[in-house]
């Protein structure tokens, strides 16, 4: 008798698998959460649409061309030239300081609407001072290795 009490008090755990018990149980929340935004908001929004009562957005509605394949090549140079420049300065981090200035500059000027001097002074200190404030903080007091 004492020995089946006994086996059902005792704990035995798998490390091997054991890290992968918190992340299962995510998975299956999200997944349940996904569902429910599903049956709660898509289905009754694509039932006003079947009948007329509204539009898919984006369908039918102008595209800013310049801005949306502007951004797609930043961004493709920005993760390109960080691995070069990084190159060109192995292990300090300055791929990621030269680039994100650029990158950052280059974005901010590409979505301004108006270019007054004001707002180019603006972006341009944002353009220094963010990446310079992110590469001070993650390399040199964190001593993050960054491209």
């Amino acid at each position: 008798m004492e020995s089946g009490l006994s086996s059902l008090l005792s704990v035995s755990i798998d490390f091997e698998t054991s890290h992968l018990f918190f992340p299962t149980i995510i998975h299956w929340i999200m997944a349940g959460l996904f569902v429910l935004i599903l049956v709660t908001k898509v289905v009754p929004f694509l039932a006003e649409v079947k009948r007329g009562e509204r539009t898919l957005p984006i369908v039918g509605e102008p595209m800013d061309a310049f801005r949306f394949f502007g951004t797609l090549v930043l961004i493709v140079a920005y993760f390109y030239l960080m691995a070069v420049v990084g190159n060109l300065f192995p292990y300090t981090g300055y791929g990621f300081l030269f680039v994100s200035m650029a990158f950052v500059l280059l974005m901010s000027l590409m979505y301004m609407h108006e270019w007054t001097k004001k707002a180019v002074t603006i972006v341009v200190i944002n353009a220094v001072v963010a990446p310079g404030l992110a590469w001070f903080i993650l390399a040199k007091l964190f001593n993050i290795t960054l491209p």
